[in-house]
């Protein structure tokens, strides 16, 4: 499987797996010049809240731990490329100043599972 082939793979299994937990998917593979976010989700606040946040995700997915743990390949210049990005959609789409945070999806792929960790507010920004 090719590494494009993996990526795509592993941003299948992490927008399921926020959709499962009630995130909405707004968009995939969002670009602003060199800068990407892999997904831009909603998170709707618990019944008693108002409000909710948008989630920036970095989806990291490897097959093997050889070269590292998959979130250990979200450097701090990757980190600065999700936050440019994710500048860009805010402003585009008139919503700075909206609650947000950023997230990596780690994503093992051993046999038939994939073992799949969520670390939410990965890295903070603005």
């Amino acid at each position: 499987m090719s590494t494009t082939k993996l990526g795509a793979t592993g941003e299948d299994i992490a927008a399921q797996y926020l959709e499962g937990l009630g995130y909405y998917v707004l968009e995939r593979n969002y670009r602003f010049e060199k800068a990407e976010v892999d997904l831009v989700c909603f998170e709707p606040a618990e019944v008693y809240e108002q409000g909710g946040e948008l989630v920036f995700v970095e989806v990291k997915t490897r097959r093997g731990v050889g070269f590292g743990l998959p979130e250990e390949a979200v450097t701090p210049e990757k980190q600065r490329n999700v936050i440019k990005a994710a500048k860009a959609f805010l402003y585009e789409r008139h919503l700075e100043g909206s609650p947000c945070r950023f997230d990596v999806i780690s994503i093992l792929l051993k046999n038939d599972q994939p073992e799949i960790e969520h670390f939410k507010n990965a890295f903070w920004s603005f």
